[in-house]
């Protein structure tokens, strides 16, 4: 991340070199600080200068589409820099892994070495005319193919400036934070054989900047067959230069052509370690809130960013599982149907962070039990509650409880009745809680 302003929406500023002035933050790229009245303000270096355009808010985070920024992936970024420095680029590769696992930021920032004039042994330098085009989202040369919603736009042109947005804002995002994003009635996206015929386009035309011309399709599985099997054909044989960079979670829903004629990239979780860094570098967190939402998140950053939130959501979470532990121990009918009750007022996004919490206090519950708290990974306060907690989840019925609360996350997905689920699932834990 580069910088982070205090509030979203923070008024910019100009300094006479045309930078862009936010509220000051610590920032391993900023290079003046500046006084305006009572406020300081951090003078952002040109080289990361962004685009806004007319309407466009101040986004919370900005990504540098550097190797450095990617959250782990140590032995494919290797393996992206033997590519190019060995003049091996193969012409069409399939990302296989969760967006989580950082696909998309990896093809970001292998596009940008691809495309940089003054290659580091590592990286690209991030201050060339090319760097500074792929930062901005702006390289004549690069192009993207995402899912769209047909009735807003038939092809990605129509949303390349939301698309911008989100990818400047945070590219570690998968396809509900896109359909959010996109379309407030959350339809179903695709991309249609309309996107086929302008990736045919766009592609036939020569490069502008000489060198490789590159196409990005995110979310690869989401092209119907039509759109799939148009594409045939240039992904076989495509013009000289010309490189595809495909992007899925699963192979399972892409034709058997497409993927064999793709070079298949799978990229693996995230180690939690790093998962762990990364919170603590740009979210401000302690070590043990870090540990348990990366372990959490089991290798998914994105998963562990939700997990995470805020401070006051992370105990809220806790408080909440503490205190549907104690009343149904107690077999306080009352105080479950009330916890019930303020479980289900909550939207339906936190009821699911709340349940994924619940299965994470679970597994860590078991490895207290059996490692002898060598291998927990909790915060202060959850190792506090689960030296006493631990004992009541066992062999007996740990099962029991990862069946009831992983049924419960299906529902919720499924728009269950939430006051009717969070009863039953309070009736279910006070019957398993005695069965240790």
């Amino acid at each position: 991340m580069v910088f982070e302003p205090r509030e979203h929406g923070t008024k910019i500023q100009k300094h006479r070199n045309n930078t862009v002035l936010l509220p000051l933050i610590k920032d391993r790229y900023s290079t003046t600080i500046h006084k305006t009245g009572s406020e300081e303000f951090a003078s952002i270096n040109p080289d990361y200068e962004f685009s806004l355009g007319k309407g466009v808010p101040i986004f919370k985070y900005f990504y540098v589409m550097h190797f450095s920024t990617v959250v782990g992936q140590k032995d494919l970024i290797r393996h992206f820099l033997n590519e190019v420095n060995n003049e091996k680029v193969g012409h069409a590769q399939l990302f296989l892994g969760k967006p989580g696992y950082g696909s998309l930021p990896l093809a970001l920032a292998f596009v940008q070495f691809l495309f940089c004039e003054n290659k580091g042994a590592t990286d690209s330098c991030g201050k060339c005319s090319s760097c500074r085009k792929v930062q901005n989202l702006q390289h004549p040369d690069l192009h993207f193919s995402f899912p769209t919603v047909q009735a807003i736009g038939k092809t990605s042109d129509s949303m390349l400036g939301e698309w911008r947005q989100q990818l400047i804002e945070r590219p570690y995002f998968n396809l509900n934070t896109w359909i959010k994003k996109m379309d407030a009635q959350e339809r179903k996206p695709i991309i249609s054989v309309h996107e086929s015929e302008e990736i045919i386009k766009k592609l036939s035309l020569r490069s502008y900047e000489g060198g490789y011309k590159v196409m990005v399709i995110w979310m690869a599985e989401e092209m119907n067959v039509s759109c799939a099997n148009k594409l045939l054909k240039i992904i076989e044989e495509p013009p000289k230069k010309t490189l595809f960079i495909l992007l899925a979670e699963s192979q399972e829903f892409m034709l058997q052509t497409i993927l064999s004629r793709c070079q298949i990239v799978k990229v693996p979780r995230v180690k939690t370690e790093e998962i762990t860094q990364h919170l603590k570098n740009t979210l401000n967190v302690g070590s043990g809130e870090a540990e348990s939402a990366a372990s959490m998140g089991d290798g998914d950053v994105i998963e562990a960013l939700s997990l995470l939130g805020s401070h006051e959501n992370q105990n809220e979470n806790r408080d909440q599982f503490i205190q549907l532990m104690r009343v149904c121990y107690k077999k306080d009918v009352l105080e479950m149907i009330q916890w019930a009750e303020n479980t289900a007022a909550v939207s339906r996004e936190q009821q699911k962070v709340f349940l994924k919490y619940a299965l994470h206090m679970f597994r860590q519950s078991m490895l207290q039990n059996y490692t002898e708290d060598h291998l927990t990974k909790v915060s202060e306060q959850e190792h506090l509650f689960l030296e006493k907690f631990a004992q009541f989840i066992s062999g007996n019925n740990v099962f029991d409880f990862m069946k009831t609360f992983n049924e419960a996350h299906y529902h919720i997905e499924r728009n269950a009745n939430s006051k009717i689920l969070f009863t039953n699932l309070s009736f279910n834990v006070m019957r398993y809680i005695h069965g240790a």
